[in-house]
């Protein structure tokens, strides 16, 4: 399992820019999980996404976020 989950949704534009953003990043492998048909998903990070989650110690980047905030993010 990656140590990074990007929470997003389905056809969510904000979503794909910080997809693109992460590229531009060089971000290490991660798994996107869509929230669009989890009630519990949906009711944590419904207005949050996307959300870049650290599953090694629970770290969480709530959208906006740049190219020098998930850089950050990475360093730790």
């Amino acid at each position: 399992m990656p140590a990074y989950l990007l929470y997003q949704r389905d056809d969510c534009w904000l979503c794909d820019t910080a997809l693109a953003i992460l590229a531009a990043a060089r971000f290490p492998d991660f798994d996107s999980v869509y929230i669009d048909a989890d009630d519990a998903l949906e009711a944590r990070y419904g207005i949050r996404v996307p959300v870049l989650h650290d599953a090694r110690d629970g770290r969480e980047l709530d959208w906006p976020f740049d190219l020098a905030r998930v850089q950050a993010f990475m360093a730790g």
